[in-house]
């Protein structure tokens, strides 16, 4: 079977033009991996640079195109590790002093500066004394006299920064009224006259309220008779001493007893009004039977 007529003009160039293009691309492949009067390769010697023998290869190499193979040693050349012997310059140790060591610095120390005092100015009105300049705590309200120079009506009397009723006397005197709440408690007060608009004070004085005298005796017992005229058993704390005491009788010749209860024995200061308490207690003497209540007793005299 017959596949070309060579004879043929056109099957005899088709069959020129294959050869051709064979024989074209046996030669490209020739070149590609093989190359066309390639020098041969020079191995770098021992403490060559990889770079001046890249250099070279490409030197000579030059104008010339590089096979596969040539490219991938070049590429591993570059690639190899460089050999680097360095050392570092030897310092001698510096010298210490094992016997200097470092020390914080010290504080300053700030010395406390005591600011000059500024003088007090003299009050422009004189507070010479008080009358009464001492009472006792838990009394009622009083008049007080003040005594002193350069008073005005305007001035006012205070007491611990409260201002009291004030009558106006003299420039010399002074009178005010303190109500009870004030001197409830023992304890000093402050006394200054002032005006409404501050121009015009006084200097201070104080009035002192002392506690008031209370009554030495312990209540321990009560009895009475079914008419309930009790009477009250008192212990004198001083003396250990038992009193029988009544309703009206005065106790220590200054306390009136004005109510007997079995709880309580309630007494009025004679001098100064004032109430006091005292609690049924069992604080006397042991062994004493008065410290108990006793129970009312009913007499042949009670029963008529």
């Amino acid at each position: 079977m017959q596949l070309t007529d060579i004879q043929n003009p056109n099957e005899r160039k088709k069959l020129i033009g294959a050869a051709i293009l064979g024989v074209l691309a046996i030669a490209l492949l020739w070149w590609t991996f093989v190359g066309f009067g390639a020098p041969a390769k020079v191995s770098p010697t021992a403490g060559s640079d990889p770079k001046t023998s890249a250099t070279n290869r490409a030197a000579t190499s030059k104008g010339k195109p590089q096979s596969v193979v040539e490219v991938r040693e070049d590429l591993l050349d570059q690639l190899r590790p460089v050999s680097f012997d360095y050392s570092l310059p030897y310092a001698q140790e510096p010298k210490r002093n094992i016997f200097v060591y470092y020390e914080p610095p010290k504080k300053a120390v700030i010395v406390p500066t005591t600011p000059t005092p500024t003088p007090t100015p003299t009050p422009p009105v004189l507070l010479a004394a008080l009358s009464p300049s001492n009472v006792f705590a838990r009394t009622g309200e009083f008049k007080i006299e003040i005594s002193g120079d350069k008073f005005t009506p305007q001035l006012k009397v205070l007491i611990d920064n409260g201002e009291v009723p004030t009558r106006y006397v003299s420039p010399q005197q002074v009178s005010a009224t303190v109500p009870a709440a004030l001197i409830a408690n023992p304890g000093a007060r402050q006394v200054i006259l002032r005006s409404s608009d501050g121009a015009l004070y006084s200097n201070s004085a104080s009035l002192t309220v002392a506690p008031p005298p209370i009554p030495n005796y312990n209540y321990v017992g009560i009895f009475g008779t079914r008419r309930h005229i009790d009477t009250a058993i008192v212990q004198d704390k001083a003396s250990k001493e038992i009193l029988n005491i009544q309703r009206g009788d005065l106790l220590g010749g200054r306390f009136r007893v004005t109510s007997i209860s079995e709880k309580e024995l309630i007494l009025v200061d004679n001098n100064l009004k004032i109430k006091h308490t005292l609690a049924f207690s069992t604080q006397g003497e042991r062994g004493n039977p008065q410290q108990r209540p006793t129970p009312r007793a009913e007499g042949e005299d009670d029963e008529l």
